[in-house]
């Protein structure tokens, strides 16, 4: 009995001595992430979804990822030029989704597509984190940059949203560079609108797609910016979620940043960029597991697309639910990284 006795009492010191082991080595783990500290900046961006399968892409295709991905990562180059200088996040995700609006390749400004009646609508949006102002215009046809004036709404009205031809004579008022309607003309879109013309469908980022950016800065506010097209051969009115705080963009300092892109009328009635903040809130989830729930509800809606978020720490999370999604991040600790699938 004795005997049995020292076995035992071995055994549960060996017991006892595994634990203790076990929760060393958990919290070394925990330790050496946090002894990493979060980087001291952060930023995401995204050119869209993308309507090809992977195993499908042609050799045209293939091509066009290669120069969505060199656009996209002269975007985060051009942001990170601002968070690295120790500029804000609002600066940083404004000049980066300004980039991109001056692409052809995205549809947003120059690349925007066609409406059913054969002009282009453009929206925008942008939110502090900080102070949770924000400011979108939705509608426009004559303003180059959109997020340029979804900017100067947020900062110079007391207003968050300007459509049409109110947001354009505010625009000019505010000095922003106005253009004729055809510069938003590209030959690859007209052809596609010519292709839809008639048609009762939407075509959904089939090739192109809303591009918006995402970022964390040194001082640990956070900013979102959204800009879009809409969808090709879309009502002439139509609003999608680009520019409607809480939907399409949202941003706020005590959670995330996000920015989002796929078919806005499942992200308006969902309130999805808000929900995943949110849930970070509310739920206390991790940002993975929040952007993840609420993708999911582009699936169970018959809805496609995903969202691009940064949270308050710097993570990033950049789930979808598509064939796939241009996007990509870049951090302080230098790296940088574009994906299509």
């Amino acid at each position: 009995m004795q005997f049995f006795s020292t076995k035992m009492r071995k055994f549960y010191l060996l017991l006892a001595s595994i634990l203790i082991i076990s929760v060393l080595i958990v919290f070394t783990t925990k330790n050496e992430s946090y002894a990493k500290g979060k980087p001291s900046y952060v930023l995401a961006v995204h050119g869209g979804g993308v309507g090809v399968r992977k195993d499908k892409a042609t050799s045209k295709d293939k091509k066009l990822f290669k120069e969505y991905k060199l656009k996209l990562t002269e975007a985060l180059k051009i942001g990170e030029a601002i968070l690295k200088g120790g500029g804000t996040s609002l600066d940083a995700v404004e000049a980066t989704v300004k980039f991109l609006e001056d692409s052809p390749l995205f549809n947003a400004g120059k690349g925007a597509v066609f409406n059913n009646n054969g002009y282009n609508e453009l929206d925008a949006a942008i939110m502090d984190g900080n102070t949770l102002k924000a400011g979108s215009v939705a509608g426009v046809t004559i303003i180059k940059n959109p997020i340029l004036a979804a900017r100067k709404v947020m900062t110079q009205t007391k207003h968050v949203l300007l459509c049409a031809e109110g947001a354009e004579q505010f625009a000019k008022k505010q000095g922003l560079e106005i253009v004729d309607p055809s510069y938003f003309k590209t030959e690859h879109e007209w052809e596609r609108y010519l292709k839809s013309k008639g048609s009762a469908s939407l075509e959904i980022e089939k090739t192109h797609g809303t591009v918006g950016a995402v970022a964390l800065d040194s001082k640990g506010n956070l900013a979102a910016a959204t800009s879009t097209g809409g969808l090709q051969n879309k009502k002439p009115g139509r609003i999608g979620d680009s520019p409607i705080i809480g939907a399409g963009t949202y941003a706020n300092n005590k959670t995330c940043a996000v920015s989002a892109t796929g078919t806005g009328e499942v992200f308006m009635r969902n309130v999805l960029a808000y929900d995943i903040s949110a849930q970070i809130e509310y739920a206390d989830f991790s940002l993975k597991k929040a952007a993840e729930k609420a993708v999911k509800k582009l699936k169970n809606q018959k809805g496609y697309g995903g969202v691009i978020a940064i949270d308050k720490d710097g993570n990033i999370a950049m789930p979808f639910y598509s064939r796939g999604m241009k996007r990509g991040y870049i951090t302080s600790t230098g790296k940088l990284r574009v994906f299509i699938y």
